[in-house]
């Protein structure tokens, strides 16, 4: 018997989680589009940002994400700070409304996971937590392996 292409499979349900993701939050009408999300999703988990920062994880120049930050800002879902530590240095921080929205987004996205979940049996649910959790320590031992590898590029 043919062993099943396991990253294909990951890829595929990866794909398929995406979707049932997507389809959560684009079924409400939303104030921002999938790429000012992603931008909230970022400030939210990175107190400390700046745009040039958030320029680097979105992978555009720092012109693009001040002009993103601008729309948000303009809308009330982002404020820019100054550093306490270097008042040259501008922050980016999403406003109470941004947090809220993103909590919206967050419950509608694990409702429509759960929805995909109640479907399973208990035994493939209990199996899909195993093999996530493995599948996340790996990935941290990869992305550890990979600054450590551009650390010393650099310093080389």
């Amino acid at each position: 018997m043919e062993r099943p292409d396991l990253a294909a499979s990951i890829d595929a349900a990866a794909e398929a989680l995406v979707g049932v993701l997507d389809s959560a939050v684009s079924r409400h009408r939303l104030a921002v589009s999938p790429t000012q999300l992603r931008v909230l999703s970022l400030l939210s988990a990175r107190p400390e940002i700046n745009v040039n920062r958030l320029a680097e994880l979105l992978d555009v120049v720092p012109s693009s994400a001040s002009r993103l930050c601008d729309r948000l800002e303009a809308i009330g879902l982002v404020r820019r700070t100054a550093d306490p530590r270097d008042r040259r240095e501008v922050r980016l921080v999403p406003t109470a409304a941004a947090e809220v929205l993103l909590g919206e987004v967050r419950s509608r996205r694990h409702e429509a996971v759960r929805a995909v979940l109640d479907r399973m049996p208990i035994c493939g649910q209990q199996d899909l937590l195993r093999a996530l959790a493995a599948f996340g320590q790996a990935a941290l031992g990869v992305q550890a392996a990979n600054t450590e590898t551009s650390t010393k590029a650099r310093s080389a």
